[in-house]
């Protein structure tokens, strides 16, 4: 008798992910919803959103998170893109120590990496404040703005550069029309990848920020903290509407990076 042959599927592989992922991200996600729509009664209701857009302190705090995170944003593109593009370049793309140096930060606690930047901002005299959040912001999240750009700019074909200057084009058009339209890709994945987090983190603002930095995400920590089951439904409101933001930031983020990336390609672009 033959015995028939057992076929494994490689997407076996995906099965505990696809349960981690139903766990700890699906089923969390859904609660937050339905708490959001539920009222300190158990009924269906809009009022916990209600609450959301009439309290003026929520808008408050959501432009000024949204601040930080456009700041500290910008000046992390302004000092990644240069160092991305020196370690990139022919005399350093061997040496990848330098671009380990900027890595190494990230393997240390996070406490531990903004206490002791607290303490040098206090030592050179920078009290808690904006610009302190900002630095902080800036320290933590800077290599998810380097480390995009750098990839880009390292895999990039090296032959259009050639081309370029073989047509006659300096070192100022080389890189306005060849190198920066072609690593808008990870500046675009960069900045997608350091507003999204700096948008819903507040734990750097509470540690090296005043009560002028306070953000949104403090806002719903403490709604759940308080123990307080009515604040559960307006705190879930306040996710829901932070979340939809954060979606809406990942979509255009995928979007304008789909179409560089074309652009970028020759492809054609409707």
């Amino acid at each position: 008798m033959s015995k028939k042959a057992t076929t494994f599927r490689p997407t076996a592989f995906a099965f505990p992910y696809l349960a981690v992922t139903v766990i700890f991200v699906i089923v969390p996600l859904v609660l937050i919803l339905i708490y959001a729509f539920r009222g300190e009664d158990g009924s269906f209701t809009f009022n916990n959103f209600v609450q959301v857009f009439k309290e003026k302190e929520n808008l408050s705090q959501l432009g000024k998170t949204i601040g930080l995170a456009l700041i500290s944003t910008a000046i992390c593109l302004l000092i990644a893109y240069p160092v991305a593009f020196v370690l990139a370049s022919s005399p350093f793309n061997k040496m990848a120590i330098l671009a380990l140096l900027f890595i190494i930060p990230m393997w240390i606690n996070f406490m531990l990496r903004i206490f002791a930047l607290q303490s040098l901002l206090q030592m050179i005299g920078l009290q808690k404040g904006y610009a302190s959040a900002v630095i902080g912001m800036v320290y933590d999240f800077f290599p998810y703005m380097l480390l995009p750009i750098y990839t880009v700019l390292l895999n990039m074909d090296k032959s259009y550069l050639e081309a370029s200057k073989d047509l006659g084009a300096n070192t100022v058009t080389t890189f306005f029309k060849i190198t920066l339209p072609l690593s808008l890709p990870g500046v675009i994945s960069g900045i997608s990848m350091m507003f999204m987090p700096i948008f819903s983190s507040y734990a750097i603002t509470e540690m090296m920020g005043d009560a002028n930095t306070s953000v949104i995400g403090a806002k719903i920590a403490s709604l759940f903290e308080n123990q307080n089951y009515g604040n559960y439904g307006y705190g879930s409101a306040l996710s829901f509407v932070l979340l939809l933001i954060v979606l809406a930031v990942m979509f255009i983020g995928t979007y304008l990076t789909n179409r560089t990336e074309k652009t970028s390609k020759g492809g054609k672009v409707k």
